[in-house]
């Protein structure tokens, strides 16, 4: 039995790879899926609900991918230097993920979820490190006074400075990268 859905999404992730969001149709997508445009919406509002969804499913590949081999127990210095390595390296080297570093389109695609489905999910990489700081926090690792809701947001805006590495220059990265994971967690440190 033919599972359209399934068919659909694998389909979108091979075009949404090659050619990126901005290039990609809902008429590509069901011609190499063999349907009508019609048919796609019994199972998608949107061309940005589908990517968002194989964006979910892209990041949290990566995401399992990198802390297979991280050992949570290690010094939180190393673990964060390592898995924030390893996350934007991921993000850079996933033609879905890389989407990401073009805020402009990825807020839209965001904005049209919202107004469509009202429900979708979006924590995407927000919520990535949750049960770990707060882990670290119930073992008196790092401070309890913070919430975990702000040491994310810290970690988050590490996001908007790997988009700007050639303005701050280049030559200054991944070494600024890991100085500043390391400043965020040894401030965050009892």
């Amino acid at each position: 039995m033919k599972n359209t859905k399934i068919e659909i999404f694998n389909n979108a992730k091979e075009v949404f790879s090659e050619k990126g969001f901005k290039e990609t149709s809902i008429a590509i997508i069901t011609k190499k899926t063999g349907i009508g445009v019609g048919t796609f919406y019994n199972f998608y509002f949107s061309k940005e609900e589908l990517f968002l969804e194989i964006f979910y499913v892209e990041s949290i590949k990566l995401k399992d991918e990198i802390m297979k081999d991280i050992d949570i127990d290690d010094d939180p210095v190393c673990i964060l230097k390592e898995v924030i390595s390893k996350l934007f390296k991921g993000m850079k080297d996933n033609s879905i993920l890389r989407e990401w570093y073009n805020r402009e389109t990825f807020f839209k695609i965001l904005e049209k979820v919202k107004e469509g489905s009202g429900n979708k999910k979006e924590d995407l990489f927000y919520n990535f490190f949750n049960d770990t700081f707060k882990k670290w926090q119930s073992e008196g690792k790092i401070r309890k006074d913070i919430d975990s809701e702000y040491i994310l947001a810290l970690f988050n805006s590490l996001c908007f400075v790997d988009l700007h590495i050639e303005e701050i220059g280049g030559e200054f990265f991944p070494k600024t990268m890991d100085y500043l994971v390391e400043f965020i967690v040894k401030g965050l440190m009892v």
